[in-house]
């Protein structure tokens, strides 16, 4: 496996809360944080892929229709914009 550095700079309270939880697994922060980001690049991948599949043909001018003819009413209660 090849390696690449990155100067990483985190808030001190971010770096603390990883470095804790790092050493309640056992690893070093090092491979602790390159862990999450895996973690979290699986992740994206995987949400792009499914909502890539979902989407099939579709363009986004394909959804016009529906913005078109949504009503014209207020928000469900709880789903209202800040």
């Amino acid at each position: 496996m090849s390696k690449a550095t990155y100067p990483l700079k985190l808030p001190r309270s971010i770096k603390d809360a990883a470095a804790k939880l790092a050493r309640e697994d056992g690893v070093s922060l090092n491979q602790w944080i390159a862990s999450a980001v895996a973690e979290k690049v699986g992740a994206v991948e995987t949400a792009a892929e499914f909502f890539k599949r979902r989407a099939g043909k579709a363009k986004p001018k394909d959804l016009l229709w529906f913005l078109d003819n949504a009503r014209d009413s207020a928000p469900v209660r709880g789903d209202e914009r800040e």
